[in-house]
């Protein structure tokens, strides 16, 4: 599929990675979505959730699709102002103390005033703790050191600063000569890039949908509802569009399109996954069947809340999910190239 351009989804990727959205904060990057897909006349309208509804009118309405991908991120939240002007910090998802250790951060206050600092484990000197390698990496031992001259509890709160402030991850967006783009919060920005490129394909190239199809974007997946409401009564297939885990045992990579079998959720529904490796198979992509043991989608939240739908699960590999991620050009062509197909085929019942 020669129209796919990675260039055209890379600079949407750009652009999303560059906006703070942990879950529970994302009225700027839903914002943006808006605001890119605006040109292309399509119709878009708000959940209560916050999470954007992109709908394009197809030849057949009795049957739909929607498909989603998740723009809300992994973040924190200020938990404590301790006495000495440092910030402990509440996860906000899944992922692990020592994969943000060292990562400059981001405070936002409730006035909408930022400010910057540094996610550090208090014992961080080695020059003065003994035990700084071996001090555990959780949530009683790391903190922020803000970029402001503060040595008090209440200096920091003259700031504006409180608890519950949100606290964003520096994404250290980078693409390399070779083709990998290096970026936190890959997950799900690099599907939601995707998306917002086939939605200007379509509409660009003026093709009609054989369905008609939704796409949401969903705001809260990293907390686990994100896609579970919203979903019209007509929609006969749901797929999520989500990061492919890559591991040991794992047969995704970095340059595939990943297709799930199961993930902890159970297993996926078995028709639309062959009718995903058939249109990979029949146009040349590289492609692998993966099964992911610690993971769940918007789809298998839907399949929880009571949906009656047919639910399935793709995504480009990305290598250390929920921590320094990385994907390549050619995932990015080979999940596009395969939801393009996907939505001009039949649907599966």
């Amino acid at each position: 599929m020669n129209q796919i351009n990675h260039n055209s989804i890379i600079e949407i990727l750009k652009k999303l990675v560059e906006i703070p959205s942990p879950s529970g904060n994302t009225e700027k990057v839903i914002s943006a979505v808006e605001r890119l897909l605006e040109p292309l006349g399509v119709e878009m309208k708000r959940n209560r959730k916050g999470g954007l509804i992109v709908t394009i009118e197809g030849k057949e309405k009795e049957k739909q699709r929607m498909l989603t991908a998740h723009v809300d991120t992994l973040g924190a939240m200020v938990k404590e102002i301790k006495n000495d002007g440092r910030l402990k910090l509440a996860m906000i998802g899944g992922f692990r103390w020592n994969a943000v250790e060292g990562e400059y951060c981001e405070i936002e206050t409730s006035d909408g005033s930022t400010f910057t600092g540094t996610i550090v484990i208090h014992q961080s000197s080695v020059h003065v703790y003994k035990d700084a390698g071996e001090a555990k990496r959780d949530e009683k031992n790391m903190e922020i050191r803000l970029d402001e001259q503060v040595t008090t509890d209440k200096e920091v709160k003259e700031l504006g600063i409180e608890v519950g402030d949100f606290v964003s991850f520096d994404p250290r967006f980078q693409v390399t000569e070779s083709g990998f783009v290096k970026s936190r919060h890959l997950d799900d920005k690099a599907s939601v890039a995707i998306l917002l490129h086939l939605i200007t394909l379509i509409k660009e190239h003026q093709l009609t949908l054989p369905y008609t199809t939704h796409f949401l974007i969903s705001n809260n997946e990293e907390i686990g509802y994100g896609g579970n409401s919203n979903i019209p009564e007509e929609t006969v297939e749901y797929l999520a569009v989500d990061m492919g885990a890559i591991g040991d045992g794992q047969a995704t990579t970095e340059y595939c399109v990943s297709i799930c079998a199961k993930d902890s959720s159970g297993p996926y529904n078995l028709k639309l996954r062959k009718n995903l490796v058939d249109i990979a198979k029949t146009n040349q992509l590289n492609y692998a069947v993966d099964i992911y043991p610690f993971y769940g989608s918007d789809a298998s939240a839907a399949i929880r809340a009571g949906h009656d739908i047919i639910h399935g699960l793709v995504g480009p590999g990305i290598d250390a999910s929920h921590a320094h991620e990385r994907t390549h050009f050619d995932s990015l062509k080979n999940t596009s190239s395969l939801l393009y197909h996907y939505l001009l085929s039949d649907i599966v019942e």
